[in-house]
């Protein structure tokens, strides 16, 4: 279990650094973009899982994270101003 949870932080963490060069000009810095990229692989699980999209492996993993941390940090950026 605690291999599971440290591995969702770990691609959480790629992910919103990913999602932060994506977003150009819409990021928090660093800390916050890893912060939001692991809430991101939470809400892009869940996307694709109402999507019935399935992706396998670590890439499938890194790349739901990736495109749920480019919804966050979207939505976040409406608070930051």
């Amino acid at each position: 279990m605690t291999e599971g949870i440290i591995g969702g932080i770990i691609v959480g963490i790629i992910a919103g650094f990913l999602a932060g060069k994506i977003m150009r000009g819409e990021g928090f810095g660093c800390l916050w973009n890893c912060i939001l990229g692991v809430v991101g692989g939470v809400v892009g699980g869940w996307l694709f899982n109402i999507l019935n999209i399935s992706w396998g492996g670590t890439v499938g993993a890194v790349g739901t994270a990736v495109v749920g941390a480019v919804v966050v940090l979207w939505i976040a950026s409406f608070f930051k101003k």
